[in-house]
């Protein structure tokens, strides 16, 4: 066995570390092309991480890394605006610092066009997988294609993302530029200080994310899988192959090992050598279940750089980056700048029976490609873990890609772009 041969055999058992969407669709889709599959995490599947309480939003032409040519200039707010979209508090200036510099260093022209490309290799068709998902696990209802509409204040606003936009159109995205009456058209009720619109009609959204997993964990239930409430401790392994995993609760032996555990992986990993620049960017979500609004798809005002979502019973309004790692608690302060985030789209939007808020955390990289194929390092380990603001989004198309490949089978993604070892 050589390296970039991780696994010489077809393995007889998986088990899948991490019960968020991407664990979930990655588990379903192992045990359905005949694996046995135990999946283990310490939460209910769907309710830790980001997938619980994520903005919906199913974004295929999402390439454009968050890292862009002409970042350098933001950081300083970022650093000192506690206001700002992203924000650093100071107390974690020293802890990000790393991050944040490899953060810098990928917004280069040729880090920007190599994260586009993976990207768009592994989400192109994301909308018709969730779709396809969706309707097998009997929950058609739940992924609804009716685009997502971002809004600019002025065509000189927009004309500051026109590297992002075309980017998206360089890997053959729909992108509509609509005026005032475009806006209304969609969405009657945006206020008049957006003036311009960019239509997405490829992009697809999730009525609710929380019963999407569960529905997911119960069809990977139902066909023969076995769900482990348990905290994974680490990783066993044996004469450079892996033998499973040692949890709180007992041992769990496996052929082959996923580690698909969010912003927790590089926990597991680092004892085994992996050093990975992994940074929790802790998101924030206010649901109102009496807004007075209708909406008919997640609406992004570009300026706020939030997700206002219609969710099953409520109104969503998700987003904002906060650094601060994976133990400080949540910053109220930081959720309640979502209310003026909607206020500033929707001034007309009531706020009556919000009940408090949600953070959970985002695992993001430095240049937004995920982590995803064998650990070369080690035989029968497979890693899916990573993908940032694009969790929901990436989890079906993840799971596609993945499994056949876990099992011996051949695929159609190049994982060399999403290898753990780009980071040595």
């Amino acid at each position: 066995m050589t390296e970039g041969d991780p696994i010489s055999a077809t393995p007889r058992s998986v088990l899948v570390i991490g019960a968020g969407i991407v664990g979930l669709a990655l588990a379903f889709r192992l045990r359905r092309e005949g694996a046995q599959v135990v999946l283990v995490d310490p939460e209910p599947p769907g309710e830790g991480g980001a997938s619980f309480g994520n903005a919906g939003a199913i974004s295929a032409s999402s390439v454009a890394p968050l890292a862009m040519p002409g970042l350098l200039k933001q950081v300083p707010r970022m650093l000192l605006d506690p206001a700002a979209p992203l924000h650093v508090p100071a107390a974690y200036w020293l802890r990000a610092a790393p991050w944040l510099l490899r953060f810098v260093a990928a917004a280069r022209p040729a880090a920007v066009a190599r994260a586009a490309a993976a990207l768009d290799s592994l989400l192109r068709l994301a909308t018709e997988q969730h779709l396809a998902l969706a309707a097998e696990i009997g929950v058609p209802e739940l992924i609804r294609p009716t685009g997502n509409l971002y809004l600019y204040r002025s065509p000189e606003q927009l004309r500051k993302d026109t590297a992002a936009w075309d980017l998206r159109r360089a890997h053959g995205a729909r992108v509509e530029v609509l005026d005032r009456a475009g806006v209304l058209a969609l969405e009657p009720e945006v206020a008049p200080a957006y003036q311009v619109g960019v239509f997405l009609p490829d992009h697809a959204w999730c009525a609710s994310p929380h019963r999407y997993a569960q529905a997911v964990a119960a069809a990977f239930l139902q066909a023969g899988g076995e769900i482990r409430r348990d905290r994974i401790r680490a990783l066993t392994v044996a004469e450079g192959r892996v033998t499973g995993a040692e949890g709180e609760a007992r041992r769990h032996p496996a052929e082959a090992v996923v580690v698909a555990a969010g912003a927790w992986s590089v926990r597991l990993l680092a004892p085994l050598g992996y050093r990975i620049p992994l940074e929790s960017q802790r998101g924030y979500h206010v649901n109102l279940p009496d807004a007075g609004l209708s909406i008919g798809r997640p609406v992004v005002p570009a300026d706020r750089k939030v997700f206002i979502t219609p969710m099953e019973g409520a109104l969503r309004v998700a987003g904002t980056v906060e650094f601060g790692g994976l133990e400080a608690a949540p910053n109220e302060a930081r959720a309640k700048l979502l209310y003026d985030d909607l206020a500033a789209v929707f001034p007309q939007a009531r706020r009556d029976g919000a009940a408090g808020f949600w953070m959970g955390h985002r695992p993001c990289l430095p240049d937004s490609v995920p982590v995803i194929g064998p650990a070369r390092r080690i035989a029968g380990l497979w890693l899916a873990f990573g993908h940032g603001h694009l969790g929901l989004t990436g989890a079906a198309p993840t799971a596609q890609a993945l499994a056949p490949a876990i099992l011996g089978r051949p695929g159609n993604l190049d994982f060399a772009p999403f290898a753990a070892e780009r980071f040595a």
